[in-house]
């Protein structure tokens, strides 16, 4: 079996093997191997995000909403992507930056990766594969409850301050 395969088959494997977010290694966005599982206990809200959407001004309200729940336990986890209409076409620094800039966000961000198509990272297989499909638009949002599994999938155009994602946020954290 040449390297190629090999490859494709321990990917298939994680993939097809995986039972919770916690099994997934991540890059951050300044270049740092992340280990989903330092998550373990937390919830968890998993967003592929872009800068020139004309979503991206939930980065606000994932931010306040970030800001409210932490301190019980919630983090998100921004995944800048350019699958859908080239619209982060940007360095992992220049996200980095204008995140900070514009929207003053404190919340973990990752590397780019890409959450649709035949590239499309491990995580975002499992995530589409485990809840309603392939991702259609940034800013689809995944609630991960505090045992690594998927409890909610929200679409793009579900603000991150909605009353429906705020009560599984607190349904999530135990109230």
């Amino acid at each position: 079996m040449n390297k190629l395969a090999g490859a494709f088959l321990a990917f298939c494997s994680l993939v097809w093997a995986a039972s919770s977010v916690y099994e997934f290694t991540m890059n951050s966005i300044d270049g740092k191997s992340v280990t989903l599982a330092s998550y373990r206990g937390k919830v968890l809200m998993i967003v592929n995000v872009a800068s020139r959407c004309g979503y991206t001004p939930q980065y606000a309200a994932l931010e306040a909403v970030y800001e409210k729940y932490r301190d019980r336990g919630f983090l998100i986890a921004g995944f800048p992507a350019n699958n859908f209409g080239g619209q982060e076409p940007g360095t992992n620094e220049e996200i980095r930056q204008f995140c900070s800039a514009k929207y003053n966000v404190k919340f973990p961000m990752f590397a780019k990766i890409s959450v649709a198509g035949e590239d499309q990272a491990p995580l975002y297989h499992y995530l589409t594969a485990a809840q309603g499909g392939e991702i259609e638009w940034n800013f689809t949002k995944f609630l991960i409850d505090r045992n690594g599994k998927i409890a909610r999938r929200f679409p793009s155009e579900t603000t991150p301050d909605s009353p429906e994602v705020t009560a599984a946020i607190e349904s999530a954290l135990g109230r």
